[in-house]
């Protein structure tokens, strides 16, 4: 009996894909199909898969073709699959011709004709085509429009910034550049919000009432009240307001999540939190710029992430001890966040006007998990427990920083209108009303 093994992901499965099959199929007497997992396409560079793994391992079953389906969940596997099987054959389509002539070594390897003018990536696009524009003045408007080029389906037509001849030469190529908010929305049917915190509120609003879905850097506005309107109007409108953290959406924070609600360290006692920079060291000593973030908006909304995902918005005390070096504008070079919860505290510290080790300690009744720095691109991280013999290291693949990552969990909320995105709204709030207490004063120690 001759066996030929294949591999694909068979995202929306296609007549291309049945056609590759059927020819796959007549070169052997038994066909293999592997289908790759949804986080080996990730760690591929395939972050805009429409179907999970059990949709397209159905799909694939459901041809008749296939006598045997496997997951393929990791590099290297075809040539462990094509031994544990006894494979005669690999074959894949031409277009990956050259690729996998390595296992020539342990098979016969061919490439098949591919179905032309029809593709997954194709279908995609085709099924979602999505107008995007840019807001703000920041750096990360550029690293967000290059991410955008791994999304498919996503077109960035606009970019709104207070200086449009300072954006770089990609930004500026774009179909529409305005400081005009108005004429931007007129050209987008969702927007990425990137400018000072202060604007948050009037630009996120004024967005969701043209009927925009947003996307918008943490954090969404300055006060609780105002982000429950926000919340409010999008729900109202049918449209989609999530929260840009980018680390929200890196697969290894994900799963470093996930392990502690199952447990892996007990329950949680402590977290630690400290994010610094002196990137903008000059800023600091130069501020007098309405948009320029301080310590607290640009770090510490981003650093309340892990507190209230882990331990929730139910802290019964905090105070707020702030290194003011501007008291009018109420610019911090350095905060700390302390929260008391029933049964767990957690302390935040964020700065740009100093440097310290950037990393993310979680504590539990049964050992720790450890984030080195810089902890918000999480990438790898550690459990680490009393035994050091029972000690486990995680690795995972972080692509662009994490952006791409999180602009596809946004359009694919948009696609499937199920309202879900990673950072919750219950999130959004208690970060609001962290940034308001600050703002007014409460539970405030000036130094």
């Amino acid at each position: 009996m001759v066996k030929v093994i294949t591999y694909g992901t068979f995202d929306l499965l296609h007549i291309g894909h049945i056609r590759l099959l059927e020819r796959a199929k007549t070169l052997g007497d038994y066909l293999i199909v592997g289908v790759t997992a949804d986080d080996f396409d990730k760690a591929r560079g395939k972050l805009n898969v429409q179907q999970n793994l059990m949709e397209r391992v159905e799909a694939v079953r459901a041809t008749g073709i296939a006598d045997e389906i496997i997951v393929e969940e990791y590099e290297g596997q075809k040539i462990e699959d094509i031994q544990k099987y006894d494979v005669d054959i690999f074959t894949v389509g031409s277009d990956w011709y050259g690729k996998f002539d390595y296992l020539k070594d342990y098979c016969q390897v061919i490439y098949l004709p591919r179905t032309e003018g029809i593709s997954s990536s194709a279908l995609r696009t085709e099924k979602r085509q999505l107008r995007f524009g840019l807001v703000g003045e920041s750096i990360i408007l550029e690293k967000f429009s290059v991410e955008c080029d791994y999304v498919n389906g996503v077109k960035l037509t606009a970019v709104c910034s207070a200086y449009p001849d300072e954006l770089p030469e990609r930004l500026q190529a774009l179909p529409c550049v305005t400081s005009d908010y108005d004429t931007f929305l007129d050209h987008v049917e969702a927007v990425y919000i990137m400018s000072t915190p202060k604007l948050h509120y009037a630009q996120v609003k004024k967005a969701l009432l043209s009927g925009k879905h947003v996307l918008c850097e943490t954090p969404e506005s300055l006060t609780r009240s105002q982000c429950e309107e926000l919340h409010h109007i999008a729900k109202e409108k049918g449209l989609i307001l999530a929260e840009g953290n980018k680390t929200a959406y890196a697969t290894a924070y994900i799963r470093l999540i996930l392990m502690i609600k199952a447990g892996k360290i007990g329950n949680v006692i402590s977290v630690d939190v400290t994010s610094t920079s002196l990137s903008e060291k000059y800023f600091v000593e130069n501020i007098d710029s309405f948009n320029r973030w301080n310590s607290i908006e640009a770090w510490g909304a981003k650093s309340l992430l892990p507190v209230f995902h882990i331990l929730g918005s139910g802290y019964t005390n905090k105070q707020i001890i702030s290194h003011i070096a501007d008291d009018e504008r109420m610019f911090d070079s350095f905060t700390k966040l302390d929260f008391v919860y029933p049964h767990a505290v957690a302390t935040v510290k964020v700065g740009k006007g100093v440097k310290s080790e950037n990393e993310l300690i979680i504590a539990g009744t049964k050992g720790y998990i450890y984030v080195p720095a810089p902890w918000w691109k999480t990438d790898y991280f550690e459990i680490r427990y009393e035994n050091m013999e029972n000690n486990k290291r995680y690795f995972y693949q972080l692509d662009g920083e994490g952006i791409r990552y999180e602009i596809i969990a946004f359009v694919n909320a948009i696609k499937n209108q199920n309202k879900v995105t990673l950072v919750d709204e219950s999130v959004s709030l208690a970060i609001a009303e962290v940034m308001e207490d600050y703002y007014n004063g409460k539970d405030v120690v000036r130094i």
